[in-house]
C-alpha cells in the first residue's frame, strides 16, 4: 500500500512539475549549480553529505544567493546574504515554515510551539515566553550548576573505581542524561534522574533521537521528503504516523505524552492548592488558565508544549555542548586560558563573600563568551531555516550579484508559494541566526546559552579533555539537527568519545 501510494504522489509530482517547467521561472538569473538528477536535485548533496560540505561549497563559487534543484527540477534558494536573511526572517509571517519542516516539528514534538504557524503560532508564542524572561533565567543556573556538577561526580567515580588517571566518555550519552534532568527541574520542578540512572525511560527514548530518525535519508527517502509538500497535511500525518521507519518518534511521543498529562495534573493540582512552583511549565499552565476559551491552549498543545521543551532543551543543548567539548579537545591551550578565566572568577565569586556562580559572572567572562559564540556560530543546531513565501514577496540584497546573463541583480522578486526559500549559516543573540530571528525566534535562547556556559565552566575547573584516535573520523551529520558521528559507525547514532583527566584542586 505504502508503494502505491508513493507512485501515485510521485507521478503526480512529476506532472506537476513538468507543467511548471513549461513557465518562466523568476529565478532563471539566479546562478548555481548544475544538478546531476531530475529527480532528486541537488537533495544528496543538501542531506546525504557532511552538513555544510556542499553549502560552503556552493556559496564559495557562487557568492550568498544560490539557485539549486529539489525534486523533479523545482527550484530553491539558498540565502546567506545578511540583509536578505534580515527580511525573511523578520518579516512577521509573511514568510513561513515549510509544510514539511511543520511536520517535522509535529513529529519530534507534537502541535506546539515547533509546529504552529502564523495566528496559532503568535498564540502559543506568546503564552510561552513569560518562562523564558531574562529576570526568569537566571534562577535556572544554580540548577544548571548542579547537573553538570553531579554529572562530573559520577565520572570521578568511574576514573576512581578503574584505577587509572583518565577514562573515555562518550559525552553524548552523558551529557544527555545530564541536560535532561537540568531541563525536567527547571522547565517542570521534575527530577527524572536520569544522571544516576541511564536507565530511565524518557531518558533512553531521547538520546540521539534526531540522529535516529532523520540521519543520513536514503535517495527513496529524500524523494518522499520534498514530495510531501504537494501533499495535504492530513495524508502526511496519517502517513507518518504509520511509517515503521518512524518508529524512535512514535515511541517518543507515546512516553512524552504520558509524562506530560501527569505533570499537567500535578500542576494544575498545586495551583489550585495555592502552592505553586515557579518552574517554567507552571507559569505556562497559569498563564493558561487566566486566558479565555478563545486563546486558551487546549489540553493535546499543553502536551505538546512539554514535548517541545523537552526536545529544544534537551537534545540541542546536549549537541551544542558536544561541539564545544569537541573544540576543547582539539585545543588544549584554550582549556588553559579558559581554566585560568573561570579561577580568576572563582577568586572574585570568594571575595564578595559568595560560593557560587550567577548569571551575571558568567556573563563577565569574555573568553568563555567568545568560546559559547564561536561554537553556536560554526555548529548551528538548526544547519537549514526553511521558509516558504506566503504572499508575494521583494527580498533585498545587501550588495548587487551579477546574474547569469550578466544582468545587475539588486533585489529578487518571489511569488507567493512558488519558491521555498533555505536560509543558512551564521539574531537575537551576538548576530548569530543560530537562534533564528523575528517571529519564529528561539524563546528559550537566555535558557540555552546559560546551559552551555555553565556545563563549560563545570568541565573545566573539573577535568581537562583530550581527543581520542576516533576524533579524527568525527563528522557533522545533518540529522534535522547537527549531531556528532563517527564515520563508518552511523547506524550507532551520535558518539563523541574524549578521554577526561582529572585536574588539581
Amino acid at each position: 500500500m505504502e508503494t502505491s501510494v508513493l507512485l501515485l504522489v510521485c507521478l503526480f509530482s512529476a506532472a506537476v512539475f513538468i507543467f511548471k517547467a513549461k513557465l518562466s521561472s523568476p529565478l532563471r538569473d539566479i546562478p548555481g549549480p548544475k544538478s546531476k538528477s531530475f529527480v532528486l536535485g541537488h537533495l544528496r548533496e543538501l542531506l546525504q553529505q557532511p552538513a555544510g560540505l556542499a553549502e560552503f561549497e556552493w556559496q564559495r563559487i557562487y557568492g550568498d544567493i544560490v539557485r539549486i534543484k529539489a525534486s523533479f527540477g523545482s527550484e530553491q534558494l539558498l540565502v546567506a546574504d545578511p540583509k536578505a536573511l534580515q527580511h525573511i526572517l523578520c518579516s512577521g509571517y509573511k514568510w513561513r515554515r515549510s509544510p514539511v519542516r511543520r511536520e517535522m516539528g509535529r513529529l519530534s514534538s507534537g502541535k506546539g510551539l515547533a509546529w504552529a504557524d502564523g495566528e496559532t503560532h503568535k498564540r502559543h508564542r506568546k503564552l510561552m515566553i513569560p518562562g523564558f524572561r531574562a529576570s526568569e533565567t537566571k534562577h535556572f543556573v544554580p540548577i544548571f550548576f548542579a547537573c553538570a556538577e553531579a554529572m562530573s561526580t559520577e565520572w570521578k567515580k568511574a576514573i576512581s573505581k578503574s584505577g587509572e588517571k583518565s577514562q573515555v566518555f562518550d559525552f553524548t550519552e552523558h551529557l544527555s542524561h545530564a541536560t535532561l534532568d537540568a531541563i525536567g527541574i527547571a522547565a517542570f520542578d521534575y527530577d527524572f534522574g536520569s544522571i544516576h540512572n541511564h536507565e530511565n525511560e524518557l531518558a533512553k527514548a531521547y538520546q540521539g533521537l534526531t540522529a535516529k530518525a532523520f540521519r543520513a535519508p536514503s535517495n527513496m527517502g529524500l524523494l518522499v521528503l520534498d514530495l510531501f509538500k504537494h501533499v495535504p497535511s492530513t495524508v502526511m500525518e496519517f502517513m507518518n504516523d504509520h511509517n515503521p521507519r518512524l518508529k524512535p518518534l512514535h515511541h517518543v511521543a507515546r512516553v512524552g505524552n504520558d509524562v506530560a498529562k501527569q505533570l499537567i495534573a500535578q500542576k494544575v493540582e498545586e495551583i489550585e492548592q495555592g502552592t505553586p512552583n515557579k518552574d517554567i511549565y507552571t507559569t505556562l499552565v497559569q498563564s493558561n488558565l487566566q486566558e479565555s476559551s478563545k486563546t486558551r491552549l487546549s489540553g493535546e498543545e499543553l502536551v505538546a508544549q512539554m514535548r517541545n521543551l523537552l526536545f529544544g532543551g534537551h537534545e540541542t543543548t546536549t549537541n551544542t555542548i558536544c561541539w564545544a567539548a569537541y573544540e576543547l579537545a582539539r585545543n588544549p591551550t584554550l582549556q588553559d586560558k579558559l581554566r585560568a578565566e573561570i579561577k580568576s572568577t572563582e577568586r572574585r565569586i570568594k571575595d564578595r563573600g559568595e560560593s557560587e556562580f550567577t548569571l551575571n559572572d558568567l556573563e563577565a567572562m569574555p573568553l568563555l563568551n567568545a568560546t559559547c559564540k564561536e561554537t553556536l556560530r560554526y555548529y548551528p543546531i538548526a544547519i537549514h531555516l526553511f521558509r516558504t513565501a506566503h504572499e508575494d514577496d521583494v527580498i533585498p540584497l545587501s550588495k548587487p550579484m551579477i546574474g547569469t546573463t550578466g544582468k545587475v541583480i539588486t533585489n529578487i522578486a518571489v511569488p507567493k508559494g512558488r519558491i521555498k526559500t533555505e536560509d543558512t549559516l551564521g539574531m537575537p543573540y551576538a548576530n548569530l541566526v543560530t537562534f533564528a530571528a523575528g517571529s519564529r525566534s528561539c524563546i528559550g535562547w537566555r535558557f540555552a546559552v546559560a546551559e552551555l556556559q555553565t556545563f563549560i565552566v563545570v568541565l573545566l575547573r573539573n577535568f581537562a579533555i583530550e581527543s581520542t584516535p576516533k576524533l579524527a573520523k568525527i563528522r557533522r551529520e545533518s540529522a534535522l539537527t547537527m549531531v556528532p558521528v563517527i564515520e563508518g559507525e552511523l547506524d550507532k547514532g551520535t558518539q563523541l568519545p574524549l578521554r577526561v583527566y582529572l585536574v588539581a584542586e
